[in-house]
């Protein structure tokens, strides 16, 4: 499937709204919001899963397999629980709420995320987001690499009483630690009812996404699993109609379209086909710790 940015536009700052959509990744559900019919991308931001909140009796956790991925980033972001992830790096990492993990992939790596046993043994809950940000052409090829950011070496402001967060580039004057590849806008923001926030203009895409609350932009209302895709180089400020959790995304646009093909990304139709292979025979390594079970190659 072929990757583009674009959207017709509703005016009034907002090129639309988009609604996630329900998917059960095995035991547990997600909403997907990215990619969709109507939007593939915004900035680099090419896969968007809201995780939970779900609550898991003792001895049931979560169980994301090992699987490969190219040409991409993932972003791990909690606000409740904890996983663990392993790679074919060797990493053994365990995630906490307000943490940022930070796996770039680049020319092919494999991970899988758990709960890990001492959580899933008294039960639990897990509430968080997913995200893919696509890597610019030079990096497609890179070397895989790891980088795990504790809560406390996120940036942190305020602004008329929105506390925010910078998980990933840049925003409000403030940068943080992950080595990103592209211009990226990645922001947590707090809103109590009636807090107005003005979105980072220096980013050329910008969404926000409400995790939980209501919002409103530029007249366009925003549910709780709502996506609002804000026209460029307009200002663009977000009211909380109640207190509301949310993610603000975005960044440059990428040099040109991407393909997305199971937990593959690429320019390159056939550099897929090439993970494809790869994957199917055992060319990505094992991973310390977590080699016994995998997740096969889908059929279609």
């Amino acid at each position: 499937m072929s990757v583009v940015s674009g959207a017709a536009s509703t005016g009034g700052g907002v090129n639309l709204v988009l609604a996630a959509r329900p998917r059960d990744l095995g035991g547990f559900a997600v909403r997907r919001t990215l990619p969709s019919a109507q939007r593939r991308l915004v900035g680099p931001f090419i896969f968007w899963d809201h995780l939970g909140p779900v609550a898991f009796e003792p001895g049931k956790g979560m169980d994301v397999r090992p699987h490969p991925h190219i040409g991409l980033a993932t972003v791990t972001y909690l606000f409740e629980g904890e996983l663990v992830h392993k790679d074919t790096l060797g990493s053994d990492q365990s995630i906490q709420p307000g943490a940022v993990n930070w796996m770039s992939a680049g020319r092919g790596i494999a991970h899988s995320e758990r709960t890990g046993s001492d959580v899933r043994s008294r039960g639990s809950r897990a509430h968080g987001i997913q995200s893919w940000v696509a890597l610019p052409l030079d990096c497609e090829e890179s070397q895989p690499h790891f980088e795990h950011h504790a809560a406390k070496a996120i940036p942190e402001t305020s602004r008329e009483g929105v506390h925010l967060r910078i998980l990933a580039g840049t925003a409000y004057g403030l940068k943080a630690p992950a080595r990103i590849a592209s211009p990226t806008l990645y922001v947590e923001a707090i809103m109590p009812a009636g807090a107005r926030l003005v979105l980072p203009e220096e980013h050329e895409e910008r969404a926000a996404y409400v995790v939980d609350g209501q919002a409103e932009c530029a007249g366009a209302v925003i549910e709780e699993a709502d996506m609002a895709v804000v026209a460029p180089l307009t200002e663009a400020v977000l009211t909380a109609r109640r207190p509301s959790r949310i993610m603000l995304l975005g960044g440059a646009r990428l040099e040109g379209p991407r393909h997305i093909w199971w937990n593959f990304v690429s320019s390159s139709e056939k550099r897929i086909e090439r993970a494809k292979a790869d994957w199917s025979q055992g060319a990505f390594g094992r991973i310390p710790g977590d080699s016994v079970e995998f997740i096969p190659l889908p059929e279609q």
